[in-house]
């Protein structure tokens, strides 16, 4: 997990974008267990500047490409649940399979959920249509991008860590945004560096709903209904 995470702070360091700490080492202690050392930044007394972190964090994504496709490196982790990073040149099937795909069977296999389960296997077969007319490049993603991951430096400069990387479309960025607070100036910093893409709010609780599923997969039943009701929403938006 460490050797994933510091893989994660290392490519966005490498940006030269938004601020990250800087990894510098991780391994096993000898008496059990693992660490990781990163830079030390002391934090500011607030987040930061919303509309600084939303043009940032356009930056990275637009300096962060990758010539292998969508996925990463390596395999790493959302909160504790694996995260498959297997790359692959289409990005509907990356989604599908290794971000909506492993968390339904997930819930298959942890709750017996065959309902969730059937109904968005059926969602991931019709995905594509939300992406008609879209130009998807992969983008480095922070990819758990919420409150607690988001400080500020003692100058009022943005910091994320704790990140769960892989390339991926920049829109999936948001998929925590139920969790993050994030308002209008920052997606109009954002969007000032990435212009939004035709379908933007059309997308955006297909990138929620991962995170949902994921919720519901760590903690428990809290979570189904509001995955539920957003695979709900698409089957009849989508007819499938």
């Amino acid at each position: 997990m460490f050797e994933a995470e510091a893989h994660g702070l290392g490519a966005m360091y490498e940006t030269g974008t938004i601020r990250v700490p800087k990894p510098y080492k991780v391994g096993e202690l000898p008496t059990g267990g693992s660490y990781i050392i990163m830079e030390f930044i002391e934090f500011g007394a607030s987040r930061g500047n919303q509309s600084i972190l939303g043009r940032k964090l356009a930056e990275m994504h637009k300096a962060g490409k990758s010539s292998k496709g969508f996925g990463f490196d390596v395999d790493n982790t959302i909160g504790s649940t694996p995260q498959i990073n297997t790359w692959s040149s289409d990005w509907i099937q990356f989604y599908g399979e290794h971000r909506l795909g492993y968390q339904l069977k997930l819930a298959s296999r942890q709750y017996g959920d065959s309902l969730i389960y059937e109904r968005g296997q059926r969602l991931v077969k019709s995905i594509g249509k939300l992406f008609e007319n879209v130009v998807i490049e992969p983008c480095l993603l922070h990819g758990d991008l919420w409150s607690g991951n988001i400080s500020s430096d003692k100058n009022g400069e943005p910091v994320i860590l704790d990140p769960a990387c892989y390339y991926g479309h920049s829109e999936a960025e948001f998929g925590m945004s139920w969790c993050a607070g994030f308002g209008a100036s920052f997606y109009n910093g954002y969007f000032e560096v990435m212009p939004k893409q035709p379908g933007f709010e059309e997308r955006r609780d297909l990138y929620m709903l991962y995170h949902y599923l994921n919720h519901y997969n760590l903690f428990g039943s809290g979570y189904r209904s509001s995955a539920m009701s957003i695979i709900d929403d698409y089957l009849a938006l989508l007819q499938a």
